[in-house]
């Protein structure tokens, strides 16, 4: 069957079954008359003719740096809330935290000609630049900002900040802290830099110095806080960039007779689900990791329908949980 056996069937014209099936203007009348006959039929109409006539696809690439991590999954929920309500569909690129992989699927997604892009990023090389600027379709970018495109990310530095605060004002005055790597810019450089200056703004500058940089897992929390306390006197509190970190780092405080938190309390970044069942308590500065995801869609959406209103810088908050 084709679009002219349709519309006879249903006694319209060619033109309101292609509206019908392309989201246009058609009566209710009419509408109730084709969708009985597609019901009736089992008609589908061929996604390769539609992308031909169109030059849409309603496919939307996606790429991200791992599927393992728990703000990474809940972005993808957020996403796939909003897809699930529209005509779009997801093709899922996961880049194993590897930069190039990143900037050869931008690339990848160019030639394919998919109708947007959202980069779920880390680290911005120059590669990554070009290959943004080489886009010919719309781009939005999520967990970072970058100057010039549609952007969806958290207050880290405020976040950080907060909770080095917190801690100090709970007498934790010998503080550590437990970076991630500097070329991430929000989970890096930013919390790193609320951090700095909470410390100083309360008195304990010397307190910047004590930090070790790990990576974005349970082990390496484990081993960083081994390496930490080498580097240190005395600890009462550690501040980790992730929750992850942070929970590794109370399996080996735990572990080596080191209690927690009497001896030494223990904050992450994130809200993990895992966080809600940790014994003891961690404090936590959770992200509003779904609505990114959610609001991301929304963005590249209005990006695809071109208006002019698009918001294209939205920075969420956080919320410090504390059950200590």
């Amino acid at each position: 069957m084709n679009i002219a056996d349709i519309a006879k069937m249903a006694g319209v014209s060619r033109a309101a079954v292609s509206r019908y099936f392309n989201n246009g203007y058609i009566s209710e009348e009419k509408q109730k008359a084709v969708r009985k006959v597609v019901e009736e039929t089992g008609y589908r109409p061929s996604i390769q003719a539609q992308t031909l006539r169109t030059k849409k696809t309603k496919m939307i690439g996606v790429i991200v740096p791992k599927i393992s991590s728990s703000s990474i999954g809940r972005i993808v929920e957020g996403m796939l809330y909003e897809f699930n309500k529209s005509e779009y569909r997801m093709m899922l690129a996961v880049t194993q935290n590897n930069p190039q992989k990143e900037v050869e699927y931008l690339s990848a997604f160019n030639e394919k000609q998919v109708d947007g892009v959202i980069l779920v990023a880390t680290v911005f090389l120059a590669e990554h630049r070009r290959a943004l600027k080489s886009l010919s379709v719309p781009v939005v970018i999520v967990g970072q900002y970058l100057s010039g495109y549609c952007c969806v990310y958290h207050d880290d530095y405020h976040a950080c900040y907060d909770i080095t605060k917190l801690l100090l004002e709970k007498g934790r005055t010998k503080l550590g802290y437990m970076s991630a790597i500097w070329k991430d810019k929000a989970a890096g450089e930013a919390r790193y830099k609320g951090f700095c200056d909470a410390v100083r703004d309360m008195g304990y500058k010397m307190l910047a110095d004590n930090v070790v940089t790990a990576d974005f897992t349970v082990a390496s929390g484990y081993e960083n806080a081994r390496e930490l306390l080498g580097k240190c006197d005395t600890l009462n509190g550690l501040i980790c960039a992730t929750d992850a970190m942070a929970l590794g780092a109370m399996q080996y405080f735990q572990e080596h007779n080191i209690a927690v938190p009497e001896e030494i309390l223990v904050a992450g970044h994130g809200g993990s689900e895992i966080t809600r069942i940790a014994v003891p308590a961690l404090i936590t500065a959770r992200y509003f990791y779904e609505k990114s995801g959610e609001l991301a869609v929304r963005r590249l959406m209005e990006l695809m329908r071109q208006e002019e209103s698009v918001v294209k810088e939205v920075k969420l908050g956080y919320e410090v949980i504390d059950l200590n």
